[in-house]
């Protein structure tokens, strides 16, 4: 070999160091090998201090790759990875120079079969679990005779079909608004959410129904959009989902307040039929009439327990015994107040004498007189000089006399001489 040739093979050559970088940026700077899914099974699986280290082979052996979930990471994952499960991981392809080996630095584990989508969606669910949009008790009741009630779906799908004959067939009185959206498609999470805000703005509609036909998985996923369950969580409007579909219930299924499997199945929810609803009535009628014929016998009843108490009592005995009692009490009554009567009839008559004895007439008619002098009632003689004018009343009529002469009762004598004009009134009343 030439010394030329030994140069340029010199220059070509390089170090393991440099091997190992110019791979590991190969590796680590690779946009596809920074984040992505690896699927197979765990053949060997154990805990470290620093986390979990497990290998990831096809079933078949023929193929494997070192894994890793670091301790930081191990809470976050779905799903913990053992030996002889089939998982599906997303994680980070990086090298490690002193072994010149490469691993996959694993953040989820999901079981085999479940991808980004998978883990989008349970990450949503459980958000919006937690914040109770799930919750039975916030779940309200369909009306029971709703007169108007909203769609939200296709024009142009079959579903809006099948709920007009739906319809049409149980209770064409109601009345029924379209209101349209896209309900399929990347479009479809901000379509379904703006006509759902139609009707609520509308404000005429008692219930609304969200309804799709069946499809596969990806054609159905705008139901499991957070924009699509916001707006069925905040309407004001009660709402009940038809769609069409085999799998789990989709999150508008779950925080709807109810949930139907066909858009048939939902039409037939909300609307009842006009034969059920003659059937209730004729079972109102028949129940009321029973209740009545009920109490009309319970009635029948207590009359003829009440007439029974009333023979059983001999009334007439009674109303004879009480007319017996008032009888006599009412001539107690007599006899106490005629008793009253007499005594005081009889108090009367005394009071009557005693006041005829201190009646000062009945002592003047027994021949007594009341001589009074200047209007005073005279009653001694000493105290009447002579000259005093007298006025003397008698039993019958009155004298006017004057004093001559007076004599104390010590002196047992008394003289009085009349004056002529004494004599004069004397007569002058006699006549009178």
């Amino acid at each position: 070999m030439s010394r030329t040739s030994s140069e340029s093979l010199t220059d070509l050559v390089i170090g393991v160091a440099g091997l190992t970088d110019y791979l590991k940026l190969l590796i680590e700077e690779d946009e596809q090998l920074r984040k992505i899914w690896v699927t197979g099974e765990v053949s060997s699986a154990h805990n470290h201090r620093q986390g979990c280290f497990f290998t990831l082979q096809e079933p078949d052996g023929s193929a494997a790759v070192n894994c890793v979930v670091w301790k930081s990471q191990l809470s976050r994952l779905s799903v913990m990875p053992e030996e002889g499960t089939q998982v599906t991981v997303l994680g980070q392809i990086r090298l490690y120079p002193k072994r010149g080996s490469y691993q996959l630095s694993v953040w989820q584990v999901l079981p085999a079969g479940e991808g980004l989508q998978a883990l989008r969606y349970k990450q949503l669910r459980s958000r919006l679990a937690a914040e109770g949009l799930f919750d039975a008790d916030r779940k309200r009741s369909l009306p029971a005779y709703p007169q108007t009630l909203a769609v939200v779906t296709s024009p142009q799908a079959a579903a809006w079909g099948d709920i007009q004959l739906t319809l049409a067939r149980r209770n064409p009185s109601v009345k029924v608004l379209l209101s349209p959206a896209t309900v399929q498609g990347a479009s479809a999470p901000v379509s379904i959410a703006q006509a759902i805000a139609r009707v609520v703005a509308d404000a005429r509609a008692d219930v609304l129904i969200l309804a799709r036909g069946g499809g596969a998985s990806e054609d159905l996923a705008c139901f499991d959009d957070e924009r699509v369950v916001m707006a069925i969580a905040t309407s004001p409007i009660p709402v009940i989902t038809g769609i069409g579909h085999q799998r789990d219930e989709s999150l508008a299924d779950l925080v709807a307040d109810v949930c139907a499997h066909t858009p048939t199945a939902a039409a037939e929810q909300v609307v009842p039929s006009l034969d059920d609803l003659y059937g209730e009535q004729a079972q109102y009628l028949q129940r009321v009439v029973q209740i009545f014929v009920g109490r009309l016998r319970t009635a029948q009843q207590d009359v003829r327990s009440l007439q029974t108490r009333l023979h059983r009592l001999r009334l007439d005995r009674h109303l004879a015994q009480h007319q017996k009692d008032i009888h006599w009490q009412r001539q107690q009554l007599i006899a106490s107040v005629n008793q009253r009567l007499q005594l005081a009839q009889h108090q009367h008559q005394l009071l009557a004498e005693k006041l005829t004895t201190l009646d000062p007439e009945a002592v003047l008619r027994r021949g007594y007189a009341v001589v009074k002098a200047d209007g005073n009632i005279a009653t001694e003689a000493n105290r009447l000089p002579p000259g005093t004018e007298l006025n003397i009343q008698l039993g019958q009529g009155e004298v006017q006399a004057v004093v001559i002469e007076s004599t104390s009762k010590a002196t047992g004598k008394a003289k009085s001489k009349a004056n002529p004009k004494t004599k004069q009134t004397q007569k002058d009343k006699r006549s009178t």
